[in-house]
C-alpha cells in the first residue's frame, strides 16, 4: 500500500539536509540529566560543598610488570614512574595514574581515547601486558567544599583524616552501597570514580548526603 504524504512531509523531505552529527554530538554522559540538580544543591559559606560531573575522560586500565622492560618503555610514555604502592597517584605528562594493584592501575587523562590507547599498548608490545580504554566503564564526580570531607564520611568506610587520606591519595573503596576509586585531588577536593551504571544512585546519594549542609545554610 502506498504510504500517504502530506504537504509538510514532502517539505521536509526537500529541505536541503543540515551538518552531519558526529559521535561526540550524540554522546550523553551517565550523569548528565542530574546537572541542574547538583547546581541546585551548592552550598557556600562554612559548610560549602559543591558536586559536578566531570564527563567523557580517557580512563585507560593498565597491566604491566613493574622493573620489566615494557614497564619502562610505559614510564617514558606516560612520563611518570608506575605508582608502586597502595594509595599511590604517580603524575605524568598530562595523565595521571593510579595504584589498582601490584601490576594494576588506572591512567585518566583528558588525551584522545583511542590514541592514547594505542600508544600504551605499543610501547608494551609482545611482553605480557595490556592497556584497555575503559573510558565508557565509567564517569568522574568532583566534590568539592569544606564539607566535602563530611558528607563522603557518611558513607565511605576509609579513614579520610587528612593525616591518614593525604592530598594525592587515592584507593578502591566503597561510598554507601556504590564500589567507587576516591582520589583527593586537593585539601577540600575530591574525584570520584562510579561505574557509568551506577552514575545515577550515586549521583543522587551525594544529593541526599548534601542537603543537610543546605539546610543549614538556609537557617
Amino acid at each position: 500500500m502506498a504510504e500517504h504524504l502530506t504537504a509538510s512531509t514532502l517539505a521536509d523531505l526537500n529541505r536541503p539536509a543540515g551538518p552531519a552529527l558526529g559521535t561526540s554530538d550524540l554522546r550523553r554522559s551517565p550523569a548528565a540529566h542530574l546537572a541542574p540538580l547538583f547546581a541546585a544543591a551548592e552550598v557556600t559559606g562554612p559548610n560549602s560543598v559543591a558536586l559536578r560531573e566531570v564527563p567523557f575522560l580517557t580512563m585507560v586500565g593498565l597491566r604491566v610488570a613493574p622493573d620489566s622492560d615494557s614497564a619502562d618503555r610505559v614510564e617514558a610514555r606516560l612520563g611518570t614512574q608506575l605508582p608502586a604502592r597502595c594509595g599511590d597517584v604517580g603524575i605524568g605528562t598530562g595523565c595521571s595514574v593510579l595504584w589498582l594493584g601490584p601490576d594494576e592501575f588506572l591512567v585518566v587523562t583528558t588525551a584522545s581515547s583511542a590514541e592514547f590507547t594505542a600508544r600504551l599498548v605499543q610501547a608494551i608490545g609482545t611482553e605480557p601486558g595490556s592497556a584497555v580504554d575503559l573510558s565508557a566503564n565509567r564517569t568522574t564526580f568532583e566534590l568539592t567544599g569544606r564539607a566535602a570531607r563530611d558528607v563522603l564520611e557518611k558513607g565511605c568506610p576509609l579513614d579520610l583524616h587528612p593525616r591518614a587520606f593525604a592530598v594525592g591519595s587515592a584507593y578502591v573503596t566503597q561510598l554507601g552501597p556504590v564500589p567507587i576509586i576516591l582520589w583527593k585531588t586537593g585539601p577540600e577536593t575530591y574525584e570520584i570514580y562510579p561505574r557509568a551504571s551506577f552514575a545515577d544512585y550515586l549521583g543522587r546519594w551525594l544529593l541526599d548526603a548534601m542537603a543537610e549542609f543546605r539546610a543549614l545554610e538556609l537557617l
